[in-house]
């Protein structure tokens, strides 16, 4: 199946590098050709990944933490919180398994192995009767007009380029992938990805009064995150040294026992995404917004990532959240899978 949707990805670099909702910037949105050839290629996928068949040890929970569900007060309680985090909601957490730490390069291989499965990256996509070489988004500080580039090559094995590499990396997130992959690899594993709500929920530990997940105190924030300190897109510090990506259990754990769920990579979550979410939950099925129409709701990506920075973007935040199109591979993005009990 071609991705011949691929284009919309430039649509949301805005959101995606960690720029403002409400930003025009240099990027100009393209505007969908037409919302049933969108909602069409969302089905396809869909049905493409119903398609593959869980592993014969789906059952196991190795790797992940049970954690009791219950009610949290979910949106941005502190003095930085954004429009699209508000109003504060009770929410209402079942009890689930999840992944201790963001999916791994080694971890994605074996899925692919075991199924033969082809990453949206790694597929050529059509735009206006042609036909292009497979690629994905890989962040170039030095141009401020374009951030985030196509790179033809780049994908999950090659998350730069053609000449960058994951050997000996097999403990990193795997990045480069879509919304669509990470929906597959749960679907091959037996498990699901999270909701937005269940993601801020076991960030904070289940804490609603806390604006990080290790406290409220952001002076010691390099010592429990992988983010962007210095000035942000040319001047990195590295104080929690790691001036990108970093291995999966590189920082302390949070009060559940899960690993690097504030920066490192941002995460895939079930949700289409939609600004006022909060002012709507009563159109949420299952606790989520399924409904896809057309490119302008894009999914749900929470977290933070090594892009975060405290003076352009403070995505590591517990109730921060953000977008992106969910065929889109990007060198900061990747997700962690939750199972139900």
């Amino acid at each position: 199946m071609k991705n011949f949707i691929f284009i919309f990805l430039l649509s949301a670099l805005l959101l995606t590098s960690c720029k403002e909702e409400e930003s025009n910037g240099p990027i100009q949105a393209i505007e969908p050709t037409e919302t049933r050839q969108v909602s069409d290629y969302h089905k396809q996928y869909l049905k493409e990944i119903s398609y593959i068949k869980t592993r014969a040890d789906s059952s196991s929970t190795e790797n992940m933490i049970k954690l009791g569900g219950g009610e949290y007060l979910m949106g941005g309680k502190s003095e930085e919180a954004k429009q699209n985090e508000l109003p504060v909601h009770k929410v209402e957490i079942k009890s689930i398994y999840v992944d201790k730490t963001e999916v791994t390069n080694a971890e994605f291989a074996q899925f692919v192995e075991a199924t033969g499965y082809v990453t949206t990256a790694e597929r050529s996509f059509e735009l206006k009767g042609n036909t292009y070489e497979p690629g994905a988004l890989v962040f170039d500080p030095y141009n401020p007009e374009w951030w985030w580039k196509f790179v033809k090559g780049a994908n999950w094995q090659h998350p730069q380029g053609p000449d960058s590499s994951i050997e000996g990396k097999e403990d990193y997130p795997v990045v480069q992938v879509s919304w669509y992959d990470a929906m597959a690899y749960a679907k091959w594993a037996g498990k699901r990805l999270p909701t937005e709500a269940e993601f801020e929920y076991y960030n904070s530990a289940g804490r609603d009064s806390l604006t990080y997940h290790w406290g409220n105190d952001f002076d010691i924030a390099a010592q429990h995150a992988n983010f962007y300190q210095g000035e942000f897109p040319k001047k990195n510090t590295v104080e929690d040294n790691y001036e990108k990506m970093a291995p999966v259990r590189s920082f302390p754990a949070n009060d559940f026992g899960l690993y690097e769920t504030t920066g490192n990579v941002w995460e895939w979550c079930l949700d289409t995404y939609h600004v006022d979410a909060y002012s709507r939950t009563s159109e949420m099925k299952d606790g989520y917004f399924k409904h896809y129409y057309n490119m302008e709701q894009e999914k749900v990506i929470r977290g933070g990532s090594f892009l975060c920075a405290e003076s352009y973007c403070s995505g590591y935040r517990i109730s921060a959240r953000k977008s992106s199109v969910p065929d889109t591979g990007l060198e900061h993005t990747g997700f962690r899978c939750v199972k139900d009990i």
